[in-house]
């Protein structure tokens, strides 16, 4: 049967419509295909928000302690007890820095509320006594108003809170979905990924698998990076804190400004700075605004560290991600899904990153997380079933560069899109 070329059933308006414009209207209709298919995508996650970011918050706890756990388990340790060990490990950690902020904090609150009022009194006659033309009317009707938003919002306030007390349930929800999905990937991890590789058609399992593993190994490296860099912003901003307090006869909070500072540097660029304008507000408040000034520049010039020469060497290596999509990305995560999108921003953003990269390049063939299986018939042999395991890479194997002599070539007879 010949084949028979297919028309516009109005040639005429096929033929007026302009190349150009036929390009662009087949471009156009995919675009907006993608596009709905990603609004859909951010709608489902945030309907399902909280389910869906305590097991994030759980599959970043893992990439922490996974590579302790086998470790662990490389040296002779069983692994229920590797497994125990890093959780244990993990738990008294946040625990401990959790209780040594909370103590510093409470030892220091009677001195930081006195020195507040003080320099709230020694910023008001500043500001009268500046020559801008403000009066003790205009300080005090500024006050007023204040007080005045403050008692017609109480209602609000006393709502939020309220709010705030019944999500107390919600909270004890997402601790109990962290830890659970933190368990069962320490202990089962391997059964849980290839249970969703299966999910896939048969022909892109092995795609899939490759690109999960790269998307792991980037995951796992970005978070013992993102450690590293968040030790070394706590540590300069804390240190040189405490060395301008010396100056100005102690600097107080040291301790709860560097943990905050440390929590804080995990969304990238831009959380080590905002966190350090805490060091600034009590060096202002205790060592007045010379003190704030100096605290200031060391706030930046710890960014400046962490910019120039952290980002670009040690968090390059592990995440192949520009600077420019990392601020665009944590800006606009954290504008649809404020501090939590802003949190997984840059490592959702690099592991998708990897896995793309991993499949555009075709570096999946040389990767296996080891326990996928294919099941496929053996030829000649009718109803036997024969199980290739492709056993190449493991989890936490460095990636073999596209074309590398160090990337082993597909086996015969495992799973290709070929």
């Amino acid at each position: 049967m010949a084949w028979v070329k297919k028309t516009h059933p109005d040639p005429v308006v096929e033929e007026s419509v302009p190349i150009g414009m036929r390009i662009a209207g087949a471009f156009s209709w995919r675009v907006l295909v993608i596009a709905g298919v990603i609004a859909l995508f951010v709608w489902l996650m945030t309907v399902f928000s909280d389910i869906l970011v305590p097991f994030l918050v759980g599959i970043v706890i893992s990439a922490l302690l996974v590579p302790i756990s086998n470790w662990l388990q490389r040296h002779r340790v069983p692994k229920w007890l590797a497994v125990i060990l890093s959780l244990l490990g993990g738990l008294a950690a946040v625990a401990g820095l959790l209780w040594l902020v909370i103590d510093q904090i409470i030892a220091s609150y009677p001195s930081l509320r006195d020195r507040t009022v003080s320099q709230f009194g020694n910023v008001r006659e500043f500001v009268l006594n500046s020559g801008f033309g403000i009066s003790q009317a205009d300080v005090d009707n500024w006050i007023k108003e204040a007080t005045t938003w403050v008692q017609d919002n109480t209602g609000t306030i006393l709502s939020g809170v309220a709010t705030a007390g019944s999500s107390a349930t919600h909270v004890f929800e997402a601790l109990f979905i962290i830890l659970f999905t933190t368990i069962f990937l320490l202990i089962d991890g391997k059964n849980v990924w290839r249970w969703t590789v299966r999910l896939f058609p048969r022909k892109a399992r092995a795609t899939v698998d490759g690109a999960g593993v790269a998307g792991w190994i980037t995951l796992t490296s970005f978070i013992r990076v993102q450690i590293f860099v968040a030790f070394v912003d706590a540590v300069g901003i804390g240190l040189g804190a405490f060395i301008v307090g010396l100056f100005f006869g102690g600097m107080p909070l040291v301790i709860p400004i560097a943990a905050i500072v440390f929590l804080g540097a995990f969304i990238p660029v831009v959380g080590a700075i905002v966190t350090g304008f805490l060091a600034v507000f009590v060096a202002l408040i205790f060592n007045g605004p010379l003190a704030a000034v100096l605290v200031l520049g060391v706030v930046l010039l710890v960014q400046q560290i962490e910019g120039h020469i952290l980002q670009p060497l040690v968090m390059g290596n592990a995440v192949k991600v520009h600077p420019l999509a990392v601020v665009l990305g944590v800006t606009a995560a954290s504008g649809l899904a404020g501090i939590a999108g802003a949190f997984f921003a840059v490592p959702l953003i690099a592991t998708l990153n990897a896995m793309v990269t991993t499949i555009a390049s075709g570096r999946w063939r040389g990767l296996d997380s080891e326990h996928v299986r294919e099941a496929t018939p053996k030829r000649g042999q009718h109803g036997r079933i024969q199980l290739l395991r492709r056993r190449r890479h493991q989890v936490g194997d460095d990636v073999p560069a596209p074309g590398s002599d160090d990337q082993p070539a597909a086996e015969p007879g495992t799973a290709s899109t070929n």
